[in-house]
């Protein structure tokens, strides 16, 4: 019944229902996203901090994209893990996700980096208002929409069908886009519109570290959540 019921949903009820399971971590990345941003045109320790993220970003370019990436996406949410829901006991299961997440988020971190540079180049990087709506919808809209939110599908179902295709080649049928991967895409917009208008608010340098926290902040939550659901 639970089954049938979902497959009958639309994809709008379907995306409002992930948007409200996800509204409390949703809305506290946002606050703090803000309060980064706040800290940095007003607090002076903060922009001097951030700054120095963005020296360390001007001077090792992909190089910091990578291992930024993988240190938000997937080191610092495996060791919420282990510490506080295993124990400190680190098991099979553990190294299996961490090197997914590695390669994952690394790889992503990238490709973020590359597109930001690309939003650059073609809007400028000035953030007046007008280039930070452009950059906003060309983000969500195109970037997110057609690469983004896909490509996750593809993979995370690839890993969840235990590396197989059978579960790649699902990702591409009708049923599973309308029941997975286009209520996912709403519920992000819900998350990710506000944070990335913060995030091209900024100087250029410090776009990437910025999206690297609001990464942060959203995987530890949703670790924090989803793993307490499970002991």
């Amino acid at each position: 019944m639970k089954t049938a019921t979902l497959k009958t949903s639309h994809p709008l009820t379907l995306g409002l229902r992930a948007a409200r399971a996800n509204l409390v971590p949703g809305l506290i990345v946002q606050i703090l996203m803000a309060a980064v941003v706040c800290a940095y045109f007003f607090y002076p320790p903060a922009r001097e901090w951030l700054s120095h993220l963005a020296l360390l970003k001007q001077r090792y370019g992909y190089g910091y994209s990578l291992v930024s990436g993988i240190i938000a996406g997937a080191i610092l949410p495996e060791i919420l893990a282990v510490t506080v829901f295993q124990k400190g006991k680190i098991t099979r299961e553990t190294w299996e996700r961490l090197i997914f997440a590695m390669c994952y988020w690394g790889f992503q971190s990238m490709v973020v980096d590359a597109f930001y540079r690309f939003q650059g180049v073609l809007f400028g990087t000035d953030p007046n208002v007008a280039t930070v709506i452009k950059k906003v919808l060309v983000d969500q809209f195109i970037y997110t929409a057609l690469y983004a939110n896909p490509f996750a599908m593809i993979c995370f179902e690839w890993k969840n069908s235990g590396y197989r295709m059978a579960g790649v080649r699902r990702v591409f049928t009708r049923d599973f886009y309308q029941t997975v991967t286009l209520p996912t895409l709403l519920a992000n917009w819900g998350l990710w519109i506000p944070v990335v208008c913060m995030i091209y608010s900024l100087p250029s340098l410090l776009q990437l570290p910025l999206q690297n926290l609001a990464l942060t902040f959203w995987a530890m939550l949703l670790t924090w959540m989803t793993r307490r659901k499970s002991v």
